[in-house]
C-alpha cells in the first residue's frame, strides 16, 4: 500500500514540474508576442490620420 502512495506521489511530482516548465514557457512566448505587437502599434501611430 505504502508502495502505491509512493508511486502516485513520484509521478504527481513530475507533472507538476512538467506543467511548471510549460507554463513559463508559454507565458514568455506571450509576452514576447505582446511586446512585438504593441511596438508595432507604436510605430505605426503616426500613419494614423483622425
Amino acid at each position: 500500500m505504502e508502495e502505491k502512495i509512493y508511486k502516485i506521489m513520484k509521478h504527481t511530482g513530475g507533472l507538476n514540474i512538467a506543467l511548471g516548465i510549460v507554463s513559463i514557457v508559454v507565458g514568455v512566448c506571450v509576452g514576447v508576442f505582446m511586446i512585438i505587437s504593441g511596438a508595432r502599434l507604436l510605430s505605426g501611430k503616426s500613419k494614423i490620420m483622425f
